[in-house]
């Protein structure tokens, strides 16, 4: 069969979301669950871009092995030197390198002719090729650009050095028939174009970034490009859970091979999900927790007869075990720690007890501990910053009545060691806990969006609360789950201020080394 090269940009197009704010940790994790997710290529970040990102950068390429690693970069040597000190140590050194080609974009945003936009293109290619064996050059707004112009610069940059060629829809204008006779136009009059691979990268703006990624396979693309839940700028990149499940389910029309480890989307899923703060739609193909329930009447009759009436896809397929009780109250540590393991977590002995601790205190007051209560317990301690000191809640009251002001106490363990006891009122509960900590805090703070879900079902799940705020003037969002929502709530707030705290830290340690 044919094989498409799955390119994910979680990491880079997908963070770009609005409201998501990665840490170091947080990428870390993402990157190891997509290596095992099967991705060929994982765009760590654009390491030019911040300290932050070359950092995650720099740590995703010295830890994964069985995927390529690759950074983005403008087409200027600086990015392109900076993205080599990130990647060298990778097991295959590889860039991508983009410049926008449509007329709109050379006119107003680089104010550069035709000809200049060919000439830079060329030399950064040039350029990446002295140190990097796998150069990947995009023609950033590809498909609202003149098709000759298109094939005259793929040309220089393949005559350049260039390994692949990507020709993105990046506002998400195309349709599948437009997008689609886009890449055979390309095969058939680009010199070389079968010594190089052709990569599609969609946006969702109209609706079709999927059908377009298809449209864009069977015309000649090998690689695709996207994210995990579909996440990305403005209305999101095609989602790669769904190519690949249907490259699957309709092998017999497209005859395609992706590598992806289907049994791994469930669990990629909600990683992504629960990390960025991305909430999946109930009916979001492939991976909602609708995409497998059936309402109708009509639906489940048939579903009882057969399964195969109305589900062409089973929960199985994309890892979603059914398993209601994973571990018990009864359970000891080194079932724990296996379990851990299966998932997919490499926890350091301190952590898979503090872990293990936090799953004792939950099993005594939970009839069943699921596979998602595990996912939020294990995710949160892998995500830990051991050796920086942040605020920690030790108690949460609240005060309240329908006739009262709302009153919350807060017990916090400063980063200096202090214990501390604050209280504040608010004109609802959660809004008292949030201006009590604002006390503590001693700053500022605006929230810009705050939620809380449950994790799992039932009258006993645990309740997991994002907010996202501005402190110091940054915008950052936390997370964080308790069975009882304020408290929940205020971890969440708290797990705000930590992320500012360490990433602050981080950037005064690199300063000084």
């Amino acid at each position: 069969m044919r094989k498409i090269e799955i390119f994910d940009t979680t990491l880079r197009d997908g963070e770009q979301s609005a409201g998501i704010n990665l840490n170091t940790a947080e990428k870390l994790e993402i990157a190891k669950q997509l290596e095992r997710f099967g991705a060929s290529i994982i765009e760590a970040g654009f390491p030019a871009s911040s300290p932050g990102d070359f950092e995650a950068v720099q740590r995703i390429a010295g830890t994964v092995k069985n995927s390529i690693v690759t950074g983005l970069a403008r087409a200027i040597k600086k990015d392109i030197d900076i993205t080599w000190d990130a990647l060298k140590k990778a097991e295959q050194p590889h860039i991508h390198v983009f410049l926008a080609t449509s007329p709109i974009h050379m006119q107003y945003k680089l104010n550069k002719t035709p000809d200049q936009v060919v000439e830079a293109a060329v030399e950064a290619v040039k350029y990446a090729k002295n140190t990097f064996p796998l150069v990947q050059w995009s023609a950033e707004d590809a498909f609202r650009s003149d098709r000759e112009f298109l094939v005259r610069i793929i040309n220089e940059v393949i005559k350049a050095g260039a390994t692949t060629i990507n020709i993105p829809d990046t506002v998400g204008y195309a349709s599948p028939a437009e997008y689609g006779a886009l890449f055979k136009f390309l095969r058939e009059n680009v010199t070389g174009s079968d010594k190089v691979n052709f990569s599609a990268h969609c946006h969702d703006d109209l609706g079709m970034a999927v059908a377009n990624s298809i449209a864009a396979i069977e015309n000649g693309a090998n690689q695709v490009e996207g994210t995990i839940n579909g996440i990305g700028e403005r209305a999101g990149n095609a989602a790669l859970e769904e190519i690949a499940v249907a490259m699957h389910i309709r092998k017999d029309i497209y005859g395609i091979e992706t590598g992806i480890n289907l049994q791994e989307i469930k669990r990629t899923s909600q990683l992504v999900s629960k990390l960025t703060g991305v909430v999946i739609q109930p009916n979001k193909a492939i991976v909602g927790k609708n995409a497998f329930a059936h309402e109708s009447g009509i639906h489940q009759d048939g579903m009882l007869k057969n399964p195969e009436t109305y589900e062409i896809i089973t929960p199985a397929l994309i890892g979603e075990s059914a398993v209601p009780l994973v571990l018990g109250k009864h359970s000891g540590r080194h079932a724990f720690k296996d379990r851990a393991e299966t998932m997919g977590f490499d926890l350091s002995d301190d952590k898979i007890n503090r872990a293990f601790a936090e799953f004792k205190k939950l099993a005594d007051r939970k009839k069943e501990i699921t596979e998602e209560d595990l996912l939020t317990l294990l995710t949160d301690q892998q995500i830990q910053h051991e050796e920086i000191p942040v605020y920690e809640l030790k108690s949460v009251q609240v005060q309240y009545g329908t006739e009262n002001i709302p009153t919350a106490t807060v017990q916090v363990i400063q980063p200096d060691g202090e214990e501390v006891t604050v209280a504040s009122t608010g004109s609802g509960s959660v809004e008292a806990i949030f201006n009590t900590l604002e006390l503590l805090i001693n700053s500022k703070v605006e929230i810009l969006d705050y939620r809380v879900t449950s994790v799992g079902k039932g009258r006993d799940a645990l309740g997991e609360a994002v907010v996202n705020l501005t402190y110091n003037d940054q915008k950052v969002t936390g997370r964080d789950a308790a069975q009882d929502v304020l408290e929940a709530s205020a971890k969440a707030y708290l797990n705000t201020i930590n992320r500012q705290i360490i990433q602050s830290s981080l950037r005064v340690k690199e300063l000084i080394s």
